[in-house]
């Protein structure tokens, strides 16, 4: 039996629980259908840059309008972590070069935590659940080592 197959004692066992629960099989189904749609990040981003500081919205701004630029018309429950990270990767390849440039590396940390930011909201917000945030699941790259 393989980890993917269900026995016929466990499924009458599912079965027992929700029947004792007063839950059928379709009332699973309806619960995860009864969601309204994810709002885009067009939508949304709004939302969380009028509800954040002053501070905040400084720092993430810029990243949001890049979200803004590659997902807006995504719903928020869209991009995967992979997804994320690839645009991590471009923030960090098209970061502007200055004297003191690390690579671009706090460019994809800040992306990064722009988007743990927006999706911490959409969690509070019930949105999306919490085990559903992509942004959370995408490791910030380490920082290097001061030049000072």
């Amino acid at each position: 039996m393989s980890d993917t197959t269900v026995s016929r004692a466990e499924l009458d066992a599912a079965r027992l629980l929700l029947a004792r629960m007063g839950i059928s099989p379709a009332d699973l189904v309806e619960a995860v259908s009864d969601r309204p749609p994810a709002p885009t990040f067009t939508e949304y981003v709004p939302v969380v840059a009028a509800a954040v500081s002053d501070g905040t919205r400084r720092a993430y701004g810029s990243y949001w309008k890049r979200v803004l630029e590659h997902w807006g018309q995504r719903r928020l429950d869209e991009p995967t972590p992979s997804e994320i990270e690839q645009l991590a990767e471009y923030a960090k390849a098209h970061v502007v070069a200055r004297r003191n440039a690390r690579g671009g590396r706090s460019a994809a940390e800040h992306l990064i935590a722009a988007l743990r930011c927006l999706y911490k909201r959409a969690v509070a917000d019930g949105i999306i659940a919490a085990g559903d945030n992509p942004a959370l699941k995408v490791a910030k790259p380490r920082r290097l080592p001061s030049t000072r």
